[in-house]
């Protein structure tokens, strides 16, 4: 998720928490190596600076707190910097509203509206869409197409007037929860684009306007922060696409500095990929420090349980079990982007490396589809035959299915040698087991 420039401001960290003595020259080319990398990521030069500052002054002036050493004091002082620089509360969106969303063109509303509504049909409510973009010949079937996946209803004016959309909609999602507005946008804002806004506004009277920003943007979002905050009055920021570039960290700051509270950030293309922003879980990540949080409320969103977990490390399960479990990774997100989350693990295990693992789990996914119940249940049947018809089944060669089952075998030996569900108790294991609020 975090790309570059998480991969970089890590490694700037792990340069200091290496090195045997900690002394000025080593926290002035901390710093230095921390101005590098956020010069590159668009954040404000200014900013840059007072940053450099507090870390300087703090590190090397300040009394370090008592039970604290020198590096862990400079490691404390860096975290807290950054999550000052980058927001440093949370801003949340909960319960029943009108939401707007406003922003140019490209920015990813359209896209943003059905991850929007994904994340409230998670909160238990019911969400509705209303298209107002008639600007962008596609946008309002790109809109239908989202409602579809997600059975969310959306009104789409057939005189295609944004105004008549808003009127109508509004009446006639009168029972929803919650009413998303996609708005049309514009290469820049512009006299025409300001006064469709304002209209709408007035119309829509939304308890939420929220600004769509790419995160590509960098250090200029600031700007178009506090031009759409004059014309509408924005209560918060979506910075989307933060998985494709290295100038996210310039967005976050950029408006930060202004007073626009980032809400959510978008963080590939799946309805999913849409986080509330929490600069202190963020920095974490950032700085390789995990943010096991997060992948708790993951875990349980994908209704992974307790007898689950219990199972497979007893090295007792099918491939039906097997399978189940791909699946619950799968709703978890990339394989990169749980691994992120685990304290450390952010950059030992290739990105590319990851990838192959991803398409194997969908062929493997394809390949327990073509196998009977019985040999779910039992994989010691599966001969050179049934190897055969799976693999015709499944559209994968013989080798993959071998592949499948012999990987199958091994995780199964390899937490038979663990111990078990008894040696994880007694290992490291455990404790981050505890963390999914497993007892084992």
């Amino acid at each position: 998720m975090l790309g570059d420039f998480g991969k970089n401001i890590s490694n700037v960290f792990k340069r200091i928490l290496s090195q045997t003595t900690i002394d000025t020259d080593a926290v002035e080319a901390l710093i230095k190596n921390l101005q590098r990398e956020l010069i590159k990521t668009d954040v404000d030069v200014k900013l840059i600076m007072d940053l450099s500052n507090n870390i300087r002054q703090k590190c090397l002036k300040q009394e370090i707190p008592a039970g604290l050493t020198l590096r862990e004091h400079v490691m404390k002082v860096v975290y807290d910097e950054l999550v000052n620089l980058l927001g440093e509360q949370k801003a949340t969106l909960i319960g029943k509203k009108k939401i707007m969303l406003v922003g140019l063109f490209g920015s990813g509303k359209t896209t943003t509206c059905g991850k929007l509504a994904k994340y409230f049909q998670k909160q238990g409510l019911k969400p509705a869409l209303i298209a107002c973009d008639y600007h962008r010949p596609g946008a309002p079937e790109q809109l239908k197409q989202l409602g579809q996946k997600l059975n969310v209803p959306v009104y789409v004016s057939e005189e295609k007037d944004p105004y008549k959309a808003i009127k109508e909609g509004i009446g006639k999602f009168g029972k929803y929860d919650t009413i998303i507005i996609d708005t049309a946008g514009r290469d820049a804002l512009d006299k025409q684009l300001a006064k469709e806004l304002k209209k709408m506004h007035e119309l829509a009277k939304p308890d939420e306007v929220l600004l769509v920003l790419p995160a590509d943007i960098g250090k200029v979002g600031g700007k178009q922060a506090s031009e759409f905050h004059k014309l509408v009055g924005i209560t918060g920021v979506i910075v989307t696409k933060m998985d494709g570039t290295a100038k996210g960290g310039g967005a976050l700051s950029a408006c930060h500095e202004t007073g626009a509270k980032v809400k959510f950030i978008g963080i590939g293309e799946k309805l999913d990929d849409l986080q509330q922003y929490d600069p202190v879980r963020f920095v974490s990540r950032l700085l390789g420090m995990g943010d096991l949080q997060t992948l708790l409320e993951k875990v349980k969103e994908t209704g992974f349980k307790e007898e689950d977990a219990t199972k497979i490390l007893s090295g007792k399960f099918t491939l039906q079990d097997f399978y189940d479990q791909i699946e619950s990774m799968q709703k978890m997100g990339s394989l990169d982007g749980v691994m992120e989350m685990l304290p450390g693990m952010g950059s030992i295990v290739p990105k590319d490396m990851l990838k192959i693992q991803e398409e194997k789990m969908k062929k493997y996914k394809y390949m327990i589809d073509s196998m009977t119940k019985q040999e779910r249940e039992n994989p010691d049947i599966i001969h050179s035959s049934r190897i055969e018809r799976i693999a015709k089944g499944a559209g994968v060669k013989k080798s993959e299915v071998k592949e499948l089952i012999k990987q199958y075998e091994q995780t199964k030996k390899l937490l038979k040698k663990m111990g078990g569900k008894a040696g994880m108790k007694r290992g490291a294991m455990s404790k981050l087991l505890k963390k999914f609020g497993l007892k084992l």
